[in-house]
């Protein structure tokens, strides 16, 4: 396993996230890292929220005023990061999820929760590397 910090987040309090789904998003982050090829520690912050905290967030970042599924926030570019200077590691960035959103697109697609949340951090985490 690779030597990463994944902090996760529950800002919303609409739905009760399922059980392991921490457990999930750390395991999608590392096997991301080890697709990659990602040498060295790395952290990186994931958010839980809802629709309407997305669709603020997507507004003051990106200009635009509407809910989406996941936003990235990476904090490196080109293969550079920042340092956390205590623990030596690379700070990737950040992830937000709309836990609504993603409901919704299990049910669009046919697939679990768990498996929809997996995807989105792994796409996001792509975004992170570059």
């Amino acid at each position: 396993m690779k030597n990463v910090k994944v902090s996760i987040f529950d800002k919303q309090k609409d739905i009760k996230l399922p059980t392991g789904i921490r457990l999930l998003v750390r395991r999608a982050c590392n096997a991301s890292l080890i697709f990659e090829n990602f040498n060295g520690a790395a952290e990186v912050d994931v958010s839980f929220v809802n629709d309407e905290q997305i669709k603020e967030i997507n507004r003051t970042y990106r200009n635009i005023d509407s809910a989406t599924d996941v936003l990235s926030f990476p904090l490196g570019s080109d293969g550079k990061y920042d340092i956390n200077c205590e623990t030596n590691a690379s700070m990737l960035g950040d992830i937000v999820i709309s836990v609504e959103r993603a409901i919704a697109q299990a049910e669009m697609y046919g697939h679990t929760i768990q498996r929809e949340i997996a995807f989105l951090t792994v796409h996001s985490m792509l975004h992170l590397l570059g």
